[in-house]
């Protein structure tokens, strides 16, 4: 008997969330004609409860129901059916906050809701993407397995549409609020700064896990496709690292967009996407072997075309966004009567330097493997930005600021050189993640967690400034070891 309720149970946390979403979607809907604000919290509710068993209904049913193929495709199905209605509900809750709620509404708001539409939009191109992928690897008799990208996105989406319809829908209520209904109020009120780090992060996160299907189940996927054509293979192949090359640039730009607005620690995480893209995007090629020659078919081609796009974004989002960062930032806390000399000239070297560093890279014949000679283009990027997060972050301007700002100043010129300081040799930090994923939760886990504080800048700077003095440790390892871009099971 006891176990009979514990599987009913489990059915009921699998098969519960969408009726409690659906329910969640009706209070909104209600909301927006009469502005109730009891309907408003109960809609929350709702959506609580259905967050709640997103969390546990994984763990119920290994528990209670081991080895059920169908209980993991419930789950998926039910992921499918609850982020269809929750994120464009929230997207069109955000437009009718914007023109219903706050008639008199800002630029940044604005911005904010055509921000929630595009989170929307990435949800689903992720949730149809991974189903699509995961048939091929269930047709070739290969268990699809959650990647620590899909486990953290998983565990993400549900709480941020929780977040997102709290903030929505959000309604004033009438006398003195219950305690639960004042934790509420914070929720609708949060400020659009932590709300656009927020979903910053999910997009990234979001993006990554789409990498993390091509580069897992790829090669099934055009085993059906292709039927042997080895050039149509690849030709189809390079369209992925394309992609993921594209979002590369595309970060750089919103990280300029974001600086511009003042956003400076939005604009930082973007940089660390730019970074995030351009890691995956060349361990998605060498994944696929479209770094490898043809096999039979000469190759006389020493410049391709996947490499220029990578070239050209990389230029983009590490030389001159950072350059561009570097002057929007410091012309606001250094006047030009107060700059050494103009500030457009270090930010012009150092862009010169960038791109003189990726034109060695490419045309390079000697390469280490595992190892980069000078200080890579992605890490300069963010080193340079990590005192502008202090500058920026300061409530006013006092002599340590100051300070920072000439430091700030020139760290773009010393940054310059070690990027082109070519006997050093830096450590591939994303290779030396992939070996070492308990390097990667502690770092993320601790932005995660200062990212919302005054200290994530000198967060940022201690951890760049730690890869800066790496080589002094790093050098005496063994290339292969380095190139390697998995753990060796034992």
């Amino acid at each position: 008997m006891q176990e009979s309720l514990s599987k009913k149970l489990t059915l009921a946390l699998v098969y519960g969330r969408p009726p409690l979403v659906f329910a969640g979607m009706i209070c909104a809907m209600v909301v927006m004609l009469n502005r109730s604000p009891a309907l408003y919290f109960a809609g929350t509710l709702f959506l609580f409860a259905s967050m709640i068993f997103d969390l546990i209904d994984g763990w119920f049913a290994a528990r209670f129901t081991p080895n059920s193929t169908l209980a993991q495709l419930a789950d998926r199905l039910m992921d499918k059916v609850v982020y269809s209605i929750v994120f464009p509900l929230v997207a069109v809750g955000m437009m009718w906050r914007l023109l219903f709620y706050t008639s008199e509404h800002t630029r940044m708001e604005m911005l904010h809701a055509v921000f929630v539409l595009l989170v929307c939009v990435t949800v689903l191109i992720r949730d149809n993407f991974a189903h699509f992928m995961r048939g091929f690897a269930v047709r070739y008799n290969q268990e699809p397995e959650l990647r620590e990208l899909a486990r953290l996105r998983t565990i993400v989406a549900a709480p941020l549409g929780v977040l997102l319809y709290a903030h929505a829908f959000y309604i004033e209520p009438k006398g003195d609020p219950s305690f639960v209904y004042d934790l509420l109020s914070r929720l609708g009120n949060l400020p659009l700064r932590n709300l656009f780090i927020i979903e910053i992060l999910f997009i990234i996160i979001n993006f990554g896990s789409i990498a993390g299907y091509c580069r897992k189940y790829g090669t099934y996927c055009l085993d059906d496709l292709c039927l042997g054509d080895i050039v149509l293979r690849r030709r189809i192949l390079s369209v992925f690292p394309n992609a993921l090359t594209v979002m590369n640039a595309m970060m750089g730009l919103l990280a300029v967009f974001f600086a511009y607005q003042g956003k400076m620690t939005e604009s930082y995480l973007l940089l660390i996407g730019a970074a995030v893209f351009d890691k995956l995007d060349g361990a998605m090629a060498r994944k696929l072997g479209l770094t490898d020659p043809i096999p039979g078919i000469a190759d006389r081609k020493h410049v391709t075309f996947g490499g220029m796009m990578d070239d050209i974004a990389d230029g983009l989002s590490f030389c001159v966004a950072p350059a561009w960062i570097c002057y929007i930032c410091l012309s606001e806390y250094m006047p030009p009567s107060n700059q050494p000399f103009p500030l457009w000239i270090a930010v012009t070297i150092y862009a010169a330097a960038g791109f003189l560093r990726l034109t060695y890279f490419t045309l390079d014949k000697h390469p280490i493997p595992g190892f980069f000679k000078g200080m890579p283009t992605p890490a300069a990027a963010l080193f340079v930005a990590a005192p502008l997060l202090i500058v920026c972050q300061a409530d006013e301007t006092t002599d340590w600021i100051r300070m920072v700002s000439y430091f700030s100043f020139g760290q773009i010129l010393f940054t310059a050189f070690l990027m082109n300081l070519y006997p050093v040799k830096y450590l591939h930090i994303g290779r030396f993640m992939d070996r070492n994923p308990w390097f990667t939760m502690i770092n993320l886990a601790l932005i995660l967690i200062m990212v919302f504080t005054p200290w994530f800048g000198y967060l940022v700077f201690c951890q760049m400034l730690l890869y800066v003095l790496s080589p002094f440790i790093t050098w005496r390892m063994d290339p292969q070891k380095a190139a390697s871009e998995s753990r060796k099971k034992k």
